[in-house]
């Protein structure tokens, strides 16, 4: 399987995951919100119903004396409601609608029991083939024929007598029982609504949260897959610079080989040569375990220690004169009188310092200058190193500190540079807490900046 199909594959399944779980956390979430709805509308229609059944009950109470007939009784106060065993006027006035509080006819019904639990009066819309029997629970839902459902409340009547103490320890001062209900058709059609919504919008919503997972699955796969794809140039580059001295290395070996014993000249010379293409490896192995552990941070900080960089640049300054002489070029150094320090390592600190200097002398034409300065500002060190060399394409500054990178190939290898020089002064400068940045302009030069904190700075 190639690595395309594998990231492609690791990308499906993070997508399939993300979307696995968004999916559960919004099924969750919408029957949380659609069970919260139904319930506080249900528990709102509850409470309306106990309100209205609270209202006949205290207006009805006063009204209902034992020693008449009840059915003489109920013709009085509830003209509206039909009588058991008498004709029942479904054409009530609007005087008589509002009798017992409730305008609202068509979703309301009321009965009357006593205290046997006898049924004694009813609305004319009471559902079709209800029991007469009274079923003394509280709350009651009911099914009609006709698939509608009912609400039902049942509370204890009182009569008068009972409210004005007259034998309240007689249970007969128990008039009866008033029930009133009221259709939920309107609750059910509202809660199918919420169902078609949720039907509806659900699978968009999933539609939504697919695509977004392979999105953001994607975002995630990314510098994973560029760190991967970073690994395996890095492999090709590291596996380029060492074949190229083994090469080399084991042809003069052959060559050695075949020379005659009698031309000791010649064999040593090509002795010579084996030893530098060793050394050449042995430097870059050296290099890539170095920047290894600069990148892993092998190398404890507690080994830091304060470094002055005045002392640094000065040393540096001395040891490279020879080159820039030599290669017809202007070094100068600018130090400031007051003394800098900053918490490091000092071998790793004259590398990163001595790695700018060497590139900068390497690329810089002879007659031309190479400055090495060192400020301090808002304690912060600058060490910046500038030269007047054939400068960095705007489209490689970006990449000229990435391991094994050349600007400029061929002239790198005739310096004898392996691509490694930047990116370990960049390692390092990390490794301290710091940076590094570089501004250049072709055919004018370039100009390295070091951060570093400073942990002191003595004025001059």
């Amino acid at each position: 399987m190639n690595s395309h199909q594998l990231f492609r594959n690791s990308r499906f399944r993070l997508a399939l995951w993300y979307a696995l779980v968004m999916g559960v956390i919004l099924s969750l979430s919408g029957y949380g919100m659609y069970r919260a709805l139904v319930q506080a509308k249900w528990a709102a229609l509850e409470r309306e119903i106990e309100s209205i059944a609270g209202t006949l009950h205290d207006s009805l109470e006063p009204m209902l004396p034992i020693s008449e007939a009840p059915t003489l009784v109920l013709q009085q106060i509830f003209p509206e409601l039909c009588v058991v065993g008498q004709t029942c006027n479904t054409n009530p006035t609007l005087i008589q609608r509002h009798t017992i509080g409730i305008s609202d006819r068509q979703t309301y019904y009321i009965r009357l029991f006593d205290n046997r639990g006898n049924l004694l009066a009813f609305s004319p819309n009471q559902p079709t083939k209800l029991t007469k029997n009274l079923d003394p629970a509280s709350w009651q839902t009911l099914r009609s024929p006709n698939g509608i459902r009912y609400r039902q409340f049942t509370i204890i009547l009182h009569s008068a007598a009972a409210h004005q103490g007259v034998n309240s320890s007689n249970p007969t001062t128990s008039w009866g029982y008033l029930q009133i209900g009221r259709t939920l058709e309107s609750f059910d059609v509202e809660v199918k609504q919420f169902q078609w919504i949720l039907a509806f919008w659900f699978p968009i919503a999933l539609s939504g949260v697919g695509i977004s997972s392979w999105w953001l699955s994607g975002l995630a796969m990314q510098p994973i897959y560029e760190s991967y794809q970073q690994q395996k140039e890095f492999t090709a580059n590291a596996a380029h610079e060492l074949r190229s001295p083994l090469a080399s290395l084991l042809a003069t070996v052959e060559a050695i080989l075949r020379i005659p014993q009698s031309n000791p000249q010649d064999i040593k010379t090509m002795l010579q040569t084996v030893e530098r293409q060793g050394r050449r490896l042995s430097n870059l192995i050296a290099d890539l375990l170095f920047l290894t552990s600069l990148e892993h941070n092998s190398s404890s900080p507690q080994l830091f220690q304060p470094c002055c960089l005045n002392d640094l640049i000065g040393d540096l300054t001395e040891e490279f004169l020879e080159l820039a002489t030599f290669a017809k070029i202007d070094l100068i150094s600018q130090i400031p009188d007051g003394e800098i320090y900053v918490f490091g390592n000092e071998p790793q600190l004259y590398r990163l310092v001595s790695n700018l200097i060497t590139n900068a002398i390497h690329y810089t034409p002879n007659d031309g200058q190479v400055v090495v300065s060192l400020t301090a500002c808002d304690r912060t060190a600058f060490i910046t190193v500038k030269d007047t060399g054939i400068g960095i394409p705007p489209s490689e500054q970006a990449r000229i500190f990435e391991r094994f990178y050349r600007v400029d190939s061929h002239r790198d290898r005739k310096t004898g540079g392996t691509g490694l020089g930047l990116a370990i002064a960049r390692a390092i400068s990390h490794h301290h807490q710091g940076d590094i940045t570089v501004k250049s302009q072709l055919g004018k030069g370039s100009l390295f900046t070091i951060h570093l904190p400073c942990i002191s700075q003595t004025l001059g």
